[in-house]
């Protein structure tokens, strides 16, 4: 029985010996990526890139620390604490969050486009879960620099 017919394997230089070290370099080098781009917060889903907040001339004058963050891009869209969610589920999630936990504060960073009826819900959201005070995110302006 002839398996090979032209017989190439005689004629073949056999494989270079001595380099299996770039293997696991080229394995750590890939490891290493993975580990420092592969966060949460560069591979996941997150708020886009023209996410911004209100400017407001004394920002930074009534900022207090808040124990839970919500980003918000728009109707029925939130971020908390890298998860995509709906009102729904913003509302179940604020409600665990703030259950047997008094005088929490809920710091909701809402994008600029955010209409007044869905901050209002928020609000409405924060205030039936219990929180004890809600505050808009703000960016300081240049002129109140």
């Amino acid at each position: 029985m002839i398996t090979r017919p032209l017989d190439l394997s005689t004629r073949l230089r056999p494989p270079p010996h001595g380099y299996e070290f770039v293997f696991y370099l080229n394995a750590g080098l890939i490891a290493l990526f993975f580990v420092l781009f592969g966060s949460r917060f560069v591979l996941s889903p997150g708020l886009g890139v023209d996410f911004g907040v209100p400017v407001m001339s004394g920002a930074l004058d009534g900022a207090v620390f808040t124990d839970v963050v919500v980003a918000v891009k728009g109707g029925n869209l939130a971020f908390v604490e890298g998860a995509k969610v709906d009102f729904a589920g913003l509302r179940s999630h604020l409600q665990e969050r703030a259950k047997g936990n008094a005088g929490m504060r809920l710091l909701v960073q809402a994008d600029a486009s955010l209409t007044t009826r869905d901050l209002t819900e928020i609000y409405d959201m924060a205030r039936l879960a219990g929180f004890a005070s809600v505050q808009i995110a703000a960016e300081p302006s240049l002129a109140g620099r």
